[in-house]
Parts: C-alpha cells; structure tokens; sequence
C-alpha cells in the first residue's frame, strides 16, 4: 500500500511534488478507508485533475520512471548508459541538479521509506529504511559511492564495491539476495500496475490463457461495458516451432532469419541439445444477442476488433484492475475516462472504494477530467488533487483540495469550474445568442 510519493525537479515540476494517500479526519465514506494503524487510514483512491497541458500526466510519469528503473536498474545500467530522468527545463539551473523520487510504503505488512536522486550521468543519493518491528532503522544509505550501513556491514560493504555510479545499490542488492532488499523490492516489482492500451488485448490474453480467473474477469468487463455481450470466447493456438521450416509463412524475412539465429544458440547453450520456441495466436470473439427474420432471440459472434473503443479499453485495463485487487496493489492510470462513459469510470472507482470487492486494500491513482466525480457521491474530498501550471516560471503544482478551506455545503464541481481551486483553462468562452 502506497502511504507517499515524492518527486522533484522531474519534466514540469521544479520543486517538490507530495501525492499522499493518507486519508483526512472526514466523515464521509469511512468505510472505504485502508487502516493502517489505530489512528492512521489510507486512501483506497485518489484522482487528479488539471488543464490540458497543466503536468497532471507527468505524476503518473514520475511514479512509472522511478518504479521502472527501481525494477532494472542493475540490468539496464551498463557503464555509459544514461540514466532515463528528464529534469525541469524552463530555467537555466535544474538540468544540472538531481532529480528526486521518494516512496513512503507499506509491503507484506512492514513500513518502508525508499528514496534515491539522479542526474542523467549519476546517482546522487539514496536510502532504505524499514520497520520490521515498528521501529524505523536504517538498512543502507548513500551519498555519490560513499554508503553506510547499520547491519551486514561487510557484505554491503563488498556490493557497494560492485555498484556502478549510475546504479542503484537497492537493485544490485536484490540480485545478490540480500534479504531486506528483496523483501523492499517485492512491492515495486509485484505489487505496482499502470494501465495497458487496448492493442495490447491479445498479448495479455496469451499471458492469461491458463488462468480461467482472469479470462472470466475480462468477459465480465466486457460484458459490463457493453450490455450487449452476453459471453466472451477465447481460442489459443500455440504452435511449436523447432526449425525455420515450422516458422509461419507470413512472418518477415528479417525476423524469420533472427529466430532462427536465436533458436540455434540457444541450442549451443542448453544442456537439452533440443530448443523449441512456442508461437501464440489468439482469437478473440464476443456474443452478442440478435433477433433473426422470424423474431426468435439468437447469439451471433464479433469479433473483437469489431467491438467499441471503451469494451476493448475496459478488457485491456481488466487485469490490471483484478491483480491490483487480487493482492491489494497499486493501479496508476493515465486519463481514466478516456474512452468510457461516466458510468464507466465509476464502475472501476466503485471496486477500490468498496471494502466487498477490495477486501485487501488495493488502491487506484488516476488522473481525470471527469467532473462528475466532484460531486462526492463516490469519493471524498481529500481524494481530489490538482495540478496547475505557474504562468510565470512554467513549473506545475500538485495540491489536495484539503489545502483549501471547503464546508460540507460546497458545491466542489462549481467552485473547480469557475477558478476556485486553480487547474482549470483561462479561456474565454463567446457568448451564443
């Protein structure tokens, strides 16, 4: 569970950004809230709004940078590889200081605070603390290649060596079974999930086509985004291929001759001395009711390309939601809306706030134009975050609505329309006779 993400000088945001899920004293809908101690909830949802072109996307971007080099970085990171930040560019001093990310989480019921800063040549810094009996304590930390450590100091002390400046050590010490930082990194390699686009349907359902749960989950989206779909079918053909004679007629020349290639060392490498590559096809088709010339009611099959652009963004985002639940993860996601109807939005925003499909304490992260969402009828106050840019140095703001004096009484999609709370287009819109 997400507690907090930090982050500064990152693309439009210059100075530091707080996202907290830590839930306010508010009345309302308590009973969606992830206790986390006797006096401590947190969030099972968050939403943030801006203007187009305001930096919203940029914290979800943050968040997917940090986790995705967390998770690579010791793979990734050869000796002249550029570490992937992009720093605030509208002055003329933040592409020379680090970029910071820092995550305050909760894993397998320990508390962990991990943080590092990075140009694109170095790591600045970086730490680990854990709380395993509640106590926060120190298991590594680092400023340039200087470390220092409470506990295995000279096991730590012997990765450190092996740690190249634009590595993380976290990373590096995962791979050496290190075993309070593989406990911390489960959380950034299990239990974190961005959204999918829609084109990315039939690679995910070859992933799933041994897990009926998730076949069943996706149907059942399908079916909740279009009201006419009555079931859902799944065909896999996997093929083995053992030569470039098996290999489908249709595949490039360029990629015929390329796995060909890999086949064959990997039959030099394999103790086997047999190598066999498995290809996938999938087809997906749904049921849909119809009605025949005589009146008589009958199922006809689509598929799944002929399906809407919201049926097929709701199957893509599908897995993502019911892992997230599953295990009570983290979903971040880019402009939730797109594609869907309002009914939609809120059908997924409905499983993290309901304590009956989100048991675990998963939470969802989105950023959102959806208004409608400001009436308060499925998320609190302290779940609305804005993002608005500053017209005279460029650089974006993150804030929570909590940071505004607001009473119970406030229309809160109002007052965001006409300015109230910032993040909104100045435009000017023409009166119409």
């Amino acid at each position: 569970m997400l507690i907090e993400f930090r982050f500064k000088n990152y693309r439009s945001f210059r100075d530091e950004a707080t996202l907290s899920m830590e839930a306010t004293g508010l009345s309302s809908f308590k009973n969606c809230l992830i206790p986390l101690t006797s006096t401590v909830k947190l969030l099972p949802a968050c939403a943030i709004y801006g203007k187009n072109g305001g930096g919203k996307s940029n914290v979800i971007r943050a968040f997917w940078l940090a986790v995705q080099f967390i998770r690579s970085a010791q793979r990734t990171q050869h000796e002249r590889a550029v570490i992937p930040v992009n720093p605030f560019s509208l002055n003329d001093y933040s592409k020379d200081e680090p970029t910071e990310f820092d995550f305050v989480y909760i894993s397998n019921g320990i508390k962990y605070w991990y943080g590092f800063s990075a140009t694109r040549e170095k790591i600045f810094s970086e730490y680990l603390y854990h709380a395993p009996k509640g106590q926060k304590a120190l298991i590594f930390s680092r400023t340039a290649h200087e470390f220092s450590f409470t506990e295995e100091k000279k096991k730590r002390s012997m990765i450190g060596e092996m740690v190249a400046d634009n590595q993380l050590f976290f990373s590096v010490a995962c791979t050496m079974n290190d075993g309070p930082c593989v406990a911390a990194m489960r959380w950034f390699r299990d239990q974190v999930y961005f959204s999918r686009d829609y084109s990315d349907i039939p690679k995910q359902l070859i992933e799933y086509s041994e897990d009926k749960n998730m076949l069943k989950a996706i149907s059942d989206y399908a079916k909740a985004a279009d009201f006419g779909i009555t079931d859902m079918q799944f065909e896999f053909d996997s093929k083995e291929i053992d030569d470039d004679t098996t290999l489908p007629g249709d595949i490039p020349d360029g990629i015929k001759t390329a796995l060909v290639q890999f086949m064959h060392v990997l039959s030099e490498t394999s103790n086997n001395g047999e190598v066999r590559l498995r290809m996938g096809e999938v087809t997906a088709k749904a049921s849909h009711q119809g009605e025949n010339k005589d009146g008589r009611k009958a199922s006809y099959l689509l598929d799944l390309a002929d399906e809407s652009d919201g049926t097929r963004k709701l199957m893509a985002i599908a897995p993502a939601i019911e892992s997230a639940l599953n295990i009570g993860g983290i979903l971040l996601v880019d402009e939730l809306e797109s594609e869907l109807h309002p009914k939609l939005v809120n059908f997924i925003i409905a499983k993290f706030q309901s304590k009956t499909s989100n048991p675990k304490g998963a939470q969802i992260v989105f950023t959102t134009h959806n208004t409608e969402l400001m009436n308060l009828e499925l998320l609190r106050k302290d779940q609305l975050y804005f993002v608005d840019k500053q017209d005279r140095d460029g650089a974006s703001e993150l804030y929570s609505i909590s940071e505004f004096s607001t009473r119970t009484t406030d229309n809160i999609r109002k007052g965001y329309l006409v300015g109230k709370y910032g993040a909104t287009p100045d435009i000017e819109i023409e009166e119409v006779d």
